[in-house]
């Protein structure tokens, strides 16, 4: 058992006048696949990544993070993969993670459904902050690729998998070799240290944004100056 809630250094982090970023988020319902193949080993990497990445979109550099994880009957295994996932997504983003809550409420949840939540914290050097307010026109928009379909849409994909009346484990029609169910839990990518990198070494790095719910016409306008389309 351990106190009652997680502490971090600050100052021990370095940064001279820093603001604090904070961010919260699901992995939504890509959760009933890792459910219904029984493979929980990736999940957790799913739900730090969609945190961690909306804090190095403002330019921040994530320090800690907690996981919640609730369930109506916990199976020790089960709990362990996910953590697992969590502790190796954490180490990969160079984030703390300094805590956690597992909730097991019987009745709450359908027998082996389970629910994730995290939360995360980052800093970013007040004049550092992104995006800047120089975005204009003749700048160069650059997308980096994802990993697959990371962890949003999977409502509408699980409705074309039973649509077309596939199992989890046929073979994926876009990888080969691969069943289905994996394919579809390849976790989200994890984008901090290739892009804080860049950020740091280039200063030329002027909004980013993290495409989610909403898609690429949803998500870039939110760093775009009042009038500006791209």
């Amino acid at each position: 058992m351990g106190g009652f809630g997680g502490l971090f250094d600050l100052k021990r982090a370095g940064f001279l006048d820093p603001l604090l970023v904070a961010t919260t988020d699901g992995v939504g319902t890509k959760l009933k696949i890792a459910i219904e193949t029984g493979k929980h080993d990736t999940i957790g990497i799913d739900l730090v990544a969609m945190c961690v990445n909306d804090l190095v979109v403002q330019g921040a550099e994530p320090l800690f993070f907690l996981d919640y994880f609730a369930t109506g009957h916990l199976t020790p295994d089960v709990g362990a993969q996910i953590v697992a996932g969590v502790a190796r997504a954490c180490k990969e983003a160079g984030c703390a993670l300094i805590g956690g809550e597992t909730a097991e409420m019987p009745g709450m949840y359908s027998e082996g459904d389970y629910d994730l939540a995290g939360f995360s914290v980052g800093a970013v050097e007040r004049s550092a902050v992104l995006p800047r307010p120089d975005v204009g026109p003749n700048d160069v928009i650059l997308g980096l690729a994802s990993s697959g379909i990371h962890s949003n849409g999977y409502s509408l994909v699980r409705r074309i998998v039973e649509r077309a009346g596939l199992a989890w484990d046929v073979e994926a029609p876009f990888a080969p070799g691969v069943h289905l169910g994996v394919a579809l839990l390849e976790p989200t990518r994890l984008y901090v240290r290739s892009v804080l990198g860049v950020i740091r070494q280039t200063h030329a790095v002027k909004a980013l944004a993290h495409i989610t719910g909403g898609g690429i016409t949803e998500n870039l306008p939110r760093v775009l100056p009042q009038g500006t389309i791209a």
